[in-house]
């Protein structure tokens, strides 16, 4: 019964991710994209903060700490990079394509990882049905590219593949920070982290679109303020708990379920984006990663 409760929680936790991606984007479009880096690394540093502090006598939420190496408190910095590929791939191609291409960034990364033994992961061969998965995961992303009036973005497309790169580091990586030291500390400092990086990022290159951006922030409703930043504890805090309970092949195909299929709702309700191309895309997108799934499962059983 537990296990199913984390396997549910993992398809969520997809489906909050591309949520929160548009979310952060809204308020990009309405200020900056550096702004809502800022609002939502600052909710996050904010919210868990005061979560520590309340449960600081939980073991749950503070457990013993354990010492981990100084480069490890940089986490947010992945998160940054992702964020900033997110907002231009869903501002150009739209939700669900931008998801696609970052949960296939996401299978190449696990397919690299098997092969290279990356993470200090065993080594794997890698059999036929694994690149059959990768095909069809690009045919579906193709199709749905055909979706966006004829007109095959590349680059945002590419930014799209990075970011789901970006993301499966950065999973790894926090997870790997969260056993030493808490889920909720890790949280906290990934967005401490991320925060110091985007005020950096931004003093130097754009200061003066930034400093504009944040007097616009009267033009966003509340809602819309805090989504990101919100979502965005939610999502690392699940991920650090998730992890480390089911099998890697389980959280990686629920969370990309969650993400391709919340990714066609938010098209199709809140762009009107919708078309079958879009559609017919995402399933064979989804067809591949089930396939990759399979071969995951049966790589696990040989071991």
């Amino acid at each position: 019964m537990k296990k199913n409760l984390y396997y549910l929680v993992s398809f969520l936790t997809g489906a909050v991710i591309s949520v929160m991606v548009v979310a952060n984007t809204q308020l990009g479009r309405i200020t900056t994209n550096e702004v809502s880096l800022i609002v939502n690394q600052s909710i996050g540093v904010i919210l868990t903060t005061l979560i520590l502090l309340a449960g600081r006598k939980n073991e749950k939420i503070n457990p013993p700490r354990q010492k981990s190496r100084w480069y490890m408190y940089f986490g947010g910095l992945f998160g940054v990079c992702i964020m900033i590929c997110n907002f231009y791939s869903v501002l150009n191609v739209g939700s669900s394509l931008a998801m696609a291409a970052a949960v296939f960034g996401q299978s190449i990364t696990g397919l690299v990882t098997d092969i290279f033994g990356l993470f200090s992961m065993p080594k794997r061969k890698q059999g036929t049905m694994k690149w059959i998965s990768l095909a069809l995961s690009f045919t579906g992303i193709f199709i749905m590219s055909s979706s966006q009036n004829c007109s095959f973005k590349v680059i945002y497309i590419l930014m799209g593949v990075f970011a789901g790169i970006m993301t499966m580091l950065q999973m790894t990586y926090n997870s790997s920070f969260a056993k030493a030291k808490g889920a909720v500390f890790s949280a906290r400092q990934n967005a401490l982290s991320g925060l110091a990086g985007t005020v950096v990022y931004a003093a130097f290159l754009m200061p003066g679109e930034t400093l504009h951006g944040l007097t616009l922030l009267h033009d966003a409703s509340l809602i819309t303020i805090v989504t990101g930043g919100l979502l965005a504890v939610a999502v690392v805090v699940s991920t650090n708990l998730i992890i480390p309970e089911i099998p890697a092949v389980y959280s990686a195909l629920l969370l990309s379920c969650g993400q391709i299929l919340a990714s066609i709702v938010i098209d199709t309700y809140l762009y009107d984006l919708f078309s079958f191309s879009l559609l017919a895309g995402a399933l064979i997108m989804l067809a591949g990663m089930i396939l990759n799934f399979l071969a995951d499962r049966k790589s696990m059983k040989a071991a």
